[in-house]
């Protein structure tokens, strides 16, 4: 696997995954967790307790609050795999110390909802 780690951890979860860029603070419910923009392919499900895995972040770098606040809110994910390190998600995963890893494109692709994975950052 080629990874990189952006924010260290060790968790285990169920993959939820999106093909679609997110942006955090548009589409993110920072209460629940929740998909609430329709346009999204996971829209009405929850990045809670998932080990959330999408292409990258977009839109407004308050998104790395909305971050924090999921984790605030015991909402957040247990840890988050990219193709491509944003500032964005990298600075909100930093600041709520959720596990980051950014992946590439054949190792994004191979990766499926559902699936149980293991994290563990020291590995790497």
């Amino acid at each position: 696997m080629m990874s990189k780690v952006i924010v260290k951890g060790k968790t285990q979860g169920k993959i939820l995954k999106s093909n679609n860029p997110i942006n955090f603070l548009g589409a993110v419910d920072k209460k629940s967790g929740i998909i609430k923009d329709n346009t999204y392919d996971i829209y009405n499900k929850s990045i809670k307790g998932t080990i959330f895995v999408f292409p990258h972040g977009i839109g407004s770098s308050v998104g790395a609050y909305t971050i924090y606040s999921l984790k605030s809110n015991n909402s957040a994910p247990l840890a988050m795999i990219c193709t491509k390190a944003d500032l964005t998600v990298a600075s909100g995963c930093a600041l709520a110390n959720i596990p980051l890893i950014i992946v590439d494109q054949k190792e994004f692709d191979s990766l499926e909802n559902d699936s149980e994975i293991t994290i563990d950052t020291n590995e790497y």
